[in-house]
């Protein structure tokens, strides 16, 4: 493709966030700053004064010190605003006023909105509610809940006294659950009494009360009334309604000042190859990156409304939650993004006139194949930007977003993780949307792709992503691992000094790059790698394909490639479909990615954040244990692929 899908007019340029900060940089910073290339090359040049100069951008609120960064060059080992005290809290409630805050939205019909001045007073008495309960700065504050309101507040007053945050959603099962948050010890639980998704509600008590008994550390389990407010608490030992948990009499919130690396987030490895890394991300490195990217990345204002649709186990809750520093209000919406309706999420633009939606790749290739046209029946007249994370944006999503929902649209592809809750590669609203490309590398983020070798590959070829500068959103740690052996061997192990992150990915000459999928669940037949993605974009390309999944089996002295598709309700797996299906691939990748065996299968496992795991079938097909199974949304499909008579021959 020569031309671009989409290029931003001369007022956008103008006026973005990340166009004032390039001037600012170019007369205060480095006179040789005039775009966005020359400003990303100075934030990998000059990391201390490019980090200082966010600080001060995006108004943080606290103390940054004198020194930004201490022993740069170390991998880890790098120390950043070691003087600096600021309270995470303190910065996103900094707005008090009656404009609102959290909108909220349900598929029940359920709704209420909180502004940003009764945000804070929630706050307030959450906070002395939680200092009665016993918690105390360096404590760990458990949730175990929808995208609700109350998730917010919570997490809020958790993170203004010094106590740390950590949340599962709740379609996780006991086992998850304990294998996550009983490594961490929390002193109190948030819980719902149920939720609903796709129409049907899921009592969570039950699974409460087995968590408590499992985890002797909580001592209080407090029960938001979200679905049914007549349920039995009773049920859970400690238990007390969150109305009646609140301290009415609190104004004021006592915002404990904080070093920068103070524990603020405890997040999760997916756990689907052993239990659960406990990844501890630091206040001051979370709150800088998340503005830096929403600010800057994003273009996000005061003026916007935005919504991602996520739940509280995913790491995109922690990262849009982070915008109500910069006083944009937050459409938090709970349920399936397909109830009532496939178009449901295009209602919810239009009737809560959202300016910058966020979601899975998989929502976007879901749409499409069950035919939403937004721009026939939607006006859409406020969406100016589509975020979309989880897995590889397919180019065909690209087309489809550009033919079906708006043609004058930001849509950016972005990706990182829950390692550095945040994102190595971003969108920018100065620059192109290249058919099937991430814009740009994030500002501050020395991303290079490496060969097996640890050289640096070229435009176009596939290798490791890595990053080779600290920033500042790196783990503080993990949890529990003294001497900091684990965190060593999850990112420096493959390169020593150097982040390697786990994806397989390539930069292209605009600057930008393809997710070509994990590398760990990377193919090699014939000793040559191969991406998942190039087979799925491919399989998934084709009517009758819903989704499909990819493995390497072992076979003889090699690796042979086994694909399973599942297909539209009603449809068989005849072999016309099986040649279309191996004509797709030969013709428009390589006969190296053609399958040696096609295998139709009725579900495809996921992670409860959405995620295909091929590593769990694949351990599955090679008749080894699969760990965590609470780790999946649907750990039964995992039984369809054991014993499959047709991996035998």
């Amino acid at each position: 493709m020569t031309e671009p899908l989409w290029s931003p007019g001369p007022v956008r340029r103008q006026t973005a966030n990340v166009r004032r900060f390039i001037d600012l940089a170019r007369s205060e910073l480095d006179p040789g700053v005039f775009d966005y290339w020359d400003l990303y090359q100075y934030s990998l040049r000059e990391p201390a004064g490019f980090w200082r100069a966010v600080w001060d951008f995006c108004e943080i609120s606290g103390h940054p010190g004198t020194r930004v960064l201490e022993n740069p060059a170390a991998m880890p080992g790098a120390n950043w605003f070691p003087d600096a005290r600021l309270n995470f809290a303190e910065n996103l409630l900094r707005h008090r006023d009656d404009r609102p805050a959290l909108i909220f939205r349900s598929e029940t019909g359920q709704s209420s909105e909180l502004s940003f001045a009764e945000l804070y007073r929630a706050v307030a008495r959450t906070t002395e509610a939680l200092k009665s309960a016993g918690v105390q700065r360096g404590d760990r504050v458990a949730g175990y809940l929808p995208n609700l309101p109350e998730t917010v507040i919570a997490m809020l007053a958790t993170a203004s006294m010094g106590a740390t945050w950590s949340s599962c959603s709740p379609d996780f099962g006991i086992d998850g659950v304990v294998d996550r948050l009983g490594q961490i010890r929390p002193k109190v639980l948030f819980c719902a009494d149920a939720y609903c998704y796709n129409g049907r509600t899921h009592d969570c008590l039950e699974k409460v009360r087995g968590i408590v008994r499992a985890i002797d550390s909580i001592t209080t389990t407090v029960v938001v009334a979200y679905i049914d407010p007549d349920a039995k608490i009773r049920r859970v030992p400690g238990a007390v309604w969150f109305s009646d948990f609140i301290d009415n009499r609190a104004v004021e919130v006592q915002f404990e000042p904080l070093p920068f690396d103070h524990p603020l987030y405890i997040l999760y490895s997916s756990g689907t190859t052993g239990i659960p890394k406990c990844i501890v991300h630091g206040a001051g490195g979370t709150l800088l990156q998340h503005l830096k990217e929403l600010v800057l990345h994003v273009n996000l204002r005061r003026s916007d409304r935005l919504c991602y649709f996520t739940t509280c186990g995913w790491m995109m809750w922690n990262w849009m939650v982070s915008a109500l520093a910069i006083g944009t209000s937050l459409i938090l919406y709970e349920g399936s993004p397909f109830y009532p309706s496939p178009a449901a999420m295009f209602d919810l633009i239009d009737e809560c006139e959202i300016t910058v939606f966020g979601t899975g790749a998989k929502a976007i290739s879901a749409w499409e194949k069950a035919g939403v046209k937004p721009r026939e029946s939607h006006q859409l007249n406020s969406l100016v930007t589509l975020l979309s994370t989880g897995s590889p944006l397919a180019p065909e999503s690209f087309d489809y977003v550009y033919r079906e929902i708006k043609q004058n649209l930001c849509l950016s592809s972005i990706a990182g993780g829950t390692d550095i809750v945040s994102c190595f590669m971003c969108g920018c609203p100065i620059l192109p949307v290249w058919r099937g490309e991430l814009q740009c590398a994030g500002l501050g983020m020395a991303v290079k792709i490496l060969r097996e070798d640890g050289s640096n590959a070229d435009i176009g070829e596939t290798g490791e992503l890595c990053c080779t500068k600290p920033f500042p959103a790196m783990p503080v740690g993990f949890w529990n691992d003294g001497d900091g052996s684990k965190y060593q061997a999850a990112y420096f192990e493959k390169f020593p000094g150097i982040w390697a992150h786990g994806d397989f990915v390539a930069a292209t000459e605009h600057g930008g790059y393809v997710i070509q999928g994990r590398s760990d669940a990377t193919l090699n037949p014939g000793g040559v790698r191969i991406g998942t993605s190039e087979i799925y974009r491919q399989v998934e390309g084709l009517d009758e394909v819903l989704e499909s999944l990819c493995i390497g089996q072992d076979w003889g002295d090699d690796v042979r490639v086994i694909l399973f598709v599942r297909l539209r309700e009603g449809m068989q797996l005849d072999e016309a479909l099986a040649e279309r299906i191996r004509q797709s691939i030969r013709q428009n990748t390589t006969p190296r990615h053609v399958p040696a065996k096609i295998i139709q299968i009725a579900d495809i496992p996921r992670t409860i954040s959405g995620k295909i795991v091929e590593l769990a079938v694949r351990d599955i097909v090679h008749g080894l244990p699969v760990k965590n199974k609470d780790a999946l949304a649907n750990p039964e499909a995992l039984e369809l692929y054991r014993d499959l008579s047709e991996l035998k021959d």
